[in-house]
Formats: C-alpha cells, sequence, structure tokens
C-alpha cells in the first residue's frame, strides 16, 4: 500500500482516532490528486512588519481520494479549481503567527471536500525573516478524515 510517505498512510475509519492500535480498521485509497505550487500572498507571521507588509506563501495540498467514483464526472470528485479558489481564500482570510496555524486550515478545509479520506498539506514560507542564506522553510501536516462519510474529521487540529 502507498501510504503518505513515512507516516502512517492510514486511517483509523470513521468516528475512530488514527493511533497504531487502529491502523488495521481501514485503508486509505491509494488515488491522489495533488495540487503543487499554489502560490497567496497574504499576512501571516509573528513580527509586526510580516503582518502589515506580507509575503508569499506556496501551499502544496496531496489528498486521498478514490478516483474510480468520478465515472468521468467532475460532480463526482474534487473539483480541483474549486479545492484551489477555496485554499487560497483560506490562506488570505484571519491572519495568524504560525505557518503551523495555516497548515491546520488548510487541511481542514480539504477535508470538507466530499470524498477526501487524507490530506497531506505542506505550506512554504520562501521568504521568512531568517538571518541566513535559505531555499526555504515550510510545514507539512497529514491529516486523515472519513471521505465524507458524515462523521467528524479525524486528527484535525481544533
Amino acid at each position: 500500500m502507498i501510504g503518505f510517505g513515512d507516516d502512517l498512510g492510514q486511517s483509523a475509519g470513521a468516528g475512530a482516532r488514527a493511533t497504531p492500535g487502529n491502523l488495521d480498521m481501514f485503508r486509505l485509497p491509494e488515488d491522489r490528486i495533488t495540487l503543487t505550487g499554489l502560490e497567496v500572498f497574504a499576512h501571516h507571521g509573528v513580527f509586526d512588519f510580516e503582518r502589515e507588509r506580507g509575503q508569499r506563501f506556496l501551499i502544496d495540498a496531496e489528498l486521498a481520494v478514490d478516483v474510480s467514483a468520478a465515472a468521468d464526472g467532475i460532480e463526482r470528485t474534487v473539483h480541483y479549481g474549486e479545492l484551489a479558489e477555496a485554499i487560497v481564500a483560506a490562506v488570505k482570510r484571519d491572519p495568524v503567527d504560525l505557518i503551523e496555524t495555516v497548515a491546520e486550515r488548510v487541511a481542514e478545509l480539504s477535508l470538507g471536500f466530499p470524498g477526501v479520506f487524507a490530506a497531506r498539506i505542506t505550506v512554504h514560507k520562501p521568504d521568512a525573516p531568517i538571518d541566513a542564506t535559505f531555499a526555504d522553510v515550510s510545514v507539512t501536516v497529514v491529516r486523515y478524515g472519513d471521505g465524507g462519510r458524515g462523521s467528524a474529521a479525524i486528527g484535525v487540529g481544533r
């Protein structure tokens, strides 16, 4: 089974917590919808100047879905154009201190799309105020849901 890299790669199923003791109850679909490098200008950061000036954030979203259900109908899968618009709006709103919080926000939003069983979200902050030469700073979260079956998302920080 292909999971989300080195993490669990499985969910505990509807209503259960994703703990090692529950891993055999439910397998994630191996199908993925991936949106990479979505650029959003927003005002997140610990420092006042970050909030005032704003900066670029790049968002990667990888969603575990079952694409066999799509049957060539956009209404039966995650519309990645709508996903991108929703992510942009979520990242732009309500400035917060930490990109960890932004990642949690995007994960929760992503799990709200019908058919999404898990979301791996990476928030990149390439212009972070670091007094050193660096290529990128990022935070990645992996959160599990129920694929839109009606119970609360698993593992979403609230």
